[in-house]
C-alpha cells in the first residue's frame, strides 16, 4: 500500500510503469480498485498513477466528511501530481472524474498534457443532461435517506438502471455500498456533478482548455451523457471523439485510449 499527504488528506494510490504520466481519476461511487486491471494495461503505455480520491475506499477518514467540493478533489489531483513529480500528465477521467478533469485542466493548464474523458459528468452544458441530473440528485437523496449504505446503490440503479447495479461481483457492491458517506458528501457539496450548484462552464472558459482532448461515449450509455459529449466535442478546442460498445463505465484502457496515449506520447519525443 502507498499513500501520499496531500492538501492535509491521506490518499491511498498506485503506480505502474514508466514514461509519460498517466493520471487516472475514477468517477462516483467508485474506488481505484475499479481501475486496477487498465492501470497494468497504460502501464504498458507510459507511467500509470491512479488513487482512490479523498473521501472514497481506502482514502477514507475515520470520520466522515460531511461535504466534499469539487475545488477538494481537483486540488487533490493536482497535488498528487505535484508529490510524484509526475506532471504533465495524460489526465483520464470516466464520470465524475472527467468533470474533475477538466476542471483540473482550466484550473492547473501546466499539469495537464492530454485529456481523456469518458462520458464527463459536466451535465450543466446540456440543458436535458442538466434537468436529468437534478432529478437524479432528488431521486437519490430520496431513497436514501437516512441509510448511507444504500447512497452509491441508489445512484447506480437510478442512473444506469437496477440491470447495472445487479451485475456487479458481490465484493465490488460491498466495496461501493462503503463510499455512501463520500458520495453523499459530494451531493450536499459544491460544484459536483450531483450537487445542488454543480459546475458550469460557458463557452469561452471550455475554449480556454487548449489541451489535445479524446472524448470517449459508449452505445448503451444514458442519452444525457452522449448530449455531454455532443456539446463537448463542438466547445474543446482541440478534440477527437470515439463511440465505443457497452455502457457508462468505459474501459480507461480501450484500444482507442491507448492509441491516443500512445500519440501523445510521440508528439511529446518529437518536440524534445
Amino acid at each position: 500500500m502507498s499513500r501520499l499527504s496531500v492538501n492535509g488528506v491521506d490518499l491511498y494510490y498506485e503506480e505502474y510503469g514508466a514514461g509519460i504520466p498517466i493520471l487516472g481519476v475514477h468517477g462516483t461511487p467508485s474506488s481505484a480498485v475499479m481501475w486496477a486491471d487498465a492501470a497494468k494495461e497504460l502501464a504498458l503505455h507510459g507511467r500509470c498513477i491512479i488513487y482512490d480520491r479523498r473521501g472514497f475506499h481506502r482514502s477514507a477518514p475515520p470520520a466522515p466528511f460531511s461535504t466534499l467540493d469539487l475545488v477538494d478533489h481537483v486540488d487533490d489531483a493536482a497535488g498528487v501530481l505535484a508529490a510524484l513529480h509526475a506532471g504533465p500528465a495524460v489526465v483520464i477521467g470516466r464520470s465524475t472524474g472527467g468533470l474533475i478533469a477538466i476542471e483540473l485542466a482550466r484550473r492547473f493548464p501546466d499539469k495537464v498534457k492530454a485529456l481523456v474523458l469518458l462520458e464527463p459528468a459536466l451535465f450543466t452544458i446540456d440543458p436535458e443532461a442538466d434537468a436529468w441530473a437534478r432529478s437524479l440528485r432528488l431521486r437519490v437523496l430520496e431513497r436514501s435517506a437516512g441509510q448511507p449504505g444504500l447512497v452509491a446503490e441508489s445512484v447506480i440503479r437510478q442512473a444506469l438502471g437496477a440491470a447495472a447495479w445487479e451485475s456487479l461481483p458481490e465484493d465490488l457492491r460491498e466495496m461501493l455500498a462503503g463510499t455512501g458517506h463520500a458520495v453523499l458528501a459530494e451531493i450536499k457539496g459544491h460544484g459536483m456533478d450531483l450537487s445542488e450548484d454543480a459546475l458550469e462552464l460557458d463557452e469561452d472558459q471550455l475554449a480556454g482548455i487548449r489541451r489535445p482532448t479524446l472524448i470517449v461515449s459508449a452505445e448503451e450509455s444514458p442519452e444525457p451523457c452522449r448530449l455531454v459529449n455532443a456539446r463537448l466535442s463542438g466547445a474543446l478546442p482541440f478534440t477527437r471523439t470515439v463511440l465505443v460498445t457497452g455502457g457508462h463505465l468505459i474501459n480507461p484502457a480501450h484500444p482507442a485510449v491507448l492509441d491516443f496515449v500512445d500519440r501523445i506520447a510521440a508528439s511529446q519525443d518529437s518536440s524534445a
